[in-house]
């Protein structure tokens, strides 16, 4: 199966919503901890349900479990550890969440992207989601819009 990722920082909403068009998105799994924030532009939470709903036809969800906790993410973002710290630190988060058995394989049948801000996957925790669980579940293919 495939699973997409995208980040909405320094991408136009043109830019963003004619990706997802183009990849043929079903399902936009936002992995955010804070959804709601005025600097997500188009991205806030109500309104980006709205938008992928009327521009790509595609259902919004967001999946807390995936998502970070405030703690981790402060400390990496304020410095405090770097990459690989906040790699371990999430990846044994998801890990005591048990994400592999706790999301539905099954609806990652429609195709299905993680959103999250950062604008490449790089530095970001849907790609280690995503590799979590390619690992895990065996038969994820990873695509980074």
């Amino acid at each position: 199966m495939e699973i997409y990722s995208i980040g909405f920082t320094q991408k136009s909403a043109r830019e963003f919503f004619g990706a997802l068009k183009a990849h043929g998105i079903e399902r936009l799994l936002d992995v955010r901890l804070n959804n709601t924030s005025q600097l997500a532009a188009f991205a806030k939470q109500a309104d980006l349900a709205y938008f992928v709903d009327e521009i790509c036809g595609a259902v919004y969800e967001h999946e807390p479990l995936l998502a970070p906790t405030q703690e981790i993410l402060d400390a990496y973002k304020k410095s405090k550890t770097g990459w690989e710290a906040y790699t371990k630190a999430y990846l044994a988060l998801i890990r005591s969440r048990k994400v592999e058995s706790a999301l539905s394989k099954d609806s990652f049948k429609k195709k299905t992207v993680l959103l999250c801000s950062e604008p490449t996957a790089e530095h970001c925790h849907r790609r280690l989601a995503l590799e979590y669980l390619q690992k895990e579940w065996g038969c994820v293919k990873l695509i980074h819009l």
